[in-house]
């Protein structure tokens, strides 16, 4: 037997049974990895072994280096904000794959593979397709059922795109910008934000006090700041911390 294929739990548990079934030392194989292994999205869903071929090497080869195999913790968070928290982490140890003989990989398509195969794990059947434009790329996800993809005031949607950025940009020599949208949200949520503004800027007019908007993510915030941006009688600005951190809207 000179070839094998395992899996385990990470890169290095797949590599160690693949040894023991050859009974040699590291030296003596070749490592193919053929799957990362993979949290899923949020922690839980979709989870994935890694998965590696081994190659009986002819004769020893002790000059061979071979990189360290990345590990994923198998800790799940328990929302959508410790997700957020522990994204980066899971991002760039999880569903990257081997580069291909030029040694170049497509960062699209790794993003792409990465919302299908997430979206898999929640067991919905997408399809995304990419648009390029001048300062970002907007990969927009079809299909059915996408509530529970987008979430409550697309939390969901959010957090994918988080993990999604951080999965593009592993394969980019330079930094890219994915914006995720499904059935329009995007311009769905703009619309009513910009409408929470006018509304909450007269309130504040009528009454004379400080209207505090609840938490919301950097983009929202800025939504909000640049429809009342040349408001002729109120101000805004932003308070508190990340992630608590509000618009305020006052009179001038």
């Amino acid at each position: 037997m000179t070839k094998v294929v395992t899996s385990g739990k990470t890169v290095e548990d797949a590599v160690k049974q693949g040894l023991s079934q050859l009974g040699v030392s590291r030296e003596r194989v070749t490592v193919n990895v053929l799957e990362q292994p993979s949290k899923g999205f949020l922690g839980w869903l979709g989870v994935k072994k890694a998965k590696v071929e081994l190659t009986l090497l002819s004769e020893p080869s002790p000059e061979t280096i071979h990189a360290a195999e990345p590990h994923v913790s198998a800790q799940a968070p328990s929302s959508v904000g410790q997700a957020i928290s522990e994204a980066e982490p899971v991002a760039r140890e999880a569903h990257i794959s081997s580069e291909t003989s030029t040694g170049q990989v497509d960062p699209y398509e790794e993003a792409t593979r990465f919302i299908r195969e997430t979206a898999a794990g929640m067991g919905l059947d997408v399809e995304v397709d990419v648009h390029h434009c001048k300062d970002e790329s907007i990969l927009d996800i079809s299909g059915p059922s996408l509530g529970m993809l987008i979430g409550r005031r697309g939390q969901t949607l959010d957090a994918l795109q988080y993990l999604t950025n951080i999965v593009a940009n592993r394969h980019s020599d330079k930094f890219i910008r994915i914006v995720l949208d499904a059935e329009q949200f995007r311009a769905r949520r703009q619309k009513t934000l910009e409408d929470l503004a006018d509304r909450l800027a007269n309130q504040a007019i009528r009454y004379g006090k400080e209207v505090v908007l609840e938490p919301m993510p950097s983009q929202e915030r800025k939504l909000i700041h640049a429809k009342l941006q040349q408001h002729a009688q109120v101000r805004t600005y932003s308070k508190g911390d990340e992630p608590n951190r509000r618009v305020v809207i006052a009179k001038k």
